[in-house]
């Protein structure tokens, strides 16, 4: 769109007109989104504040001046309704309730909002380079562990590295959509980055995926399904990495290493009588899987929720299990005819 069919626009959706308004940021919505979600680490949450920036953007038009591109003043608008967001919001751990005898956990996450992305509605972004100031690549900037490590920056810092390091604005464009001087973003860049460096493996090079849709990633997820489906425990722990994570948003338990994962899925997922039905999917860049549960008196299979697989190398390196609702973002229905 050039620059005279978008300023003909602009009037014409400050004089009221609607359809104007949405051929102006229609094309911004998808990206806005997924800024949204990397911001507030949940695709609910991420859908209200790019319903409530829509809001904002048309009703406060007038503010556009024109100084700095229509894109670039949605992401300023987005931006300061996520923090907006985060300032309001109150998340707290779920309760653990299960008569189950679980092992102990290593740990007690943090990010119990963590919701995961669908990769359909990533779709369209890769015609849109980031800018020249981006330190990421687009797969490991909507991976679940890039998102997760947002989520522990302080809000003010975590906008900062989105944009300069994400979406790769400068530093000038980022103060100005922050309403702070130059030298206030470096040194919230600077912070930033060095908490991320602290949580990023040294070897991180070696440890990268394999190319969505390669013969490796399929083989490493068809041998997963087939044991996971199998109930074959010791095959399901021989494709994971010795350092594994297995995590289950909500719930704040984290296990682990090998040994405390094959220990819980004994307890938990492979209880006995209990066998699994896997619908592959895809979630932040990453392989994916719609849970179900064959009903033993019917021919129906009942939903248990959403497990992304974090691949490093040739192993899995992380489990994250999410609960039933997640799957409707993915457009799983709760029952599934056998």
């Amino acid at each position: 769109m050039t620059g005279v069919a978008t300023a003909d626009l602009v009037d014409q959706a400050r004089a009221g007109d609607g359809e104007a308004f949405r051929r102006l940021t229609g094309p911004h919505r998808r990206e806005l989104q997924v800024h949204c979600y990397r911001m507030l680490g949940s695709v609910q949450d991420a859908e209200d504040a790019l319903q409530e920036t829509m809001l904002a953007a048309w009703r406060g038009l007038d503010g556009f001046e024109g100084r700095s591109s229509l894109r670039t003043w949605l992401y300023q608008v987005a931006t300061s309704r996520c923090l907006n967001a985060l300032r309001a919001a109150r998340r707290r751990p779920a309760p653990v309730e299960t008569d189950l005898d679980l092992p102990e956990p290593t740990r007690l996450g943090e990010v119990m909002w963590l919701q995961p992305y669908p990769d359909g509605l990533l779709a369209g972004l890769a015609d849109r380079d980031p800018g020249p100031e981006a330190r990421y690549e687009r797969r490991e900037a909507i991976s679940l562990a890039f998102v997760t490590a947002l989520q522990l920056l302080p809000p003010r810092q975590r906008a900062v590295l989105i944009l300069r390091d994400v979406l790769g604005f400068r530093a000038s464009e980022t103060a100005a959509m922050l309403e702070t001087t130059e030298e206030g973003v470096t040194s919230a860049l600077k912070r930033a980055r060095a908490t991320l460096a602290d949580q990023d493996p040294a070897d991180r090079q070696a440890m990268r995926p394999p190319e969505p849709g390669s013969a490796a990633e399929r083989e490493l997820t068809e041998r997963f399904t087939r044991a996971f489906e199998a109930g074959d425990i010791d095959g399901v722990v021989a494709l994971l990495a010795g350092d594994v994570r297995l995590a289950m948003p909500p719930v704040p338990l984290e296990y682990h290493g090998r040994d405390l994962a094959g220990r819980f899925l004994a307890v938990a997922a492979f209880r006995p009588g209990r066998t699994f039905r896997l619908e592959p999917t895809r979630a932040n860049g990453q392989p994916a899987f719609a849970l179900y549960v064959p009903d033993p008196h019917s021919a129906i299979s009942h939903a248990h929720g959403l497990m992304v697989l974090t691949l490093a190398g040739g192993r899995i390196s992380a489990m994250t299990k999410f609960d039933n609702d997640a799957l409707g973002w993915f457009g799983f229905p709760r029952l599934l005819p056998d």
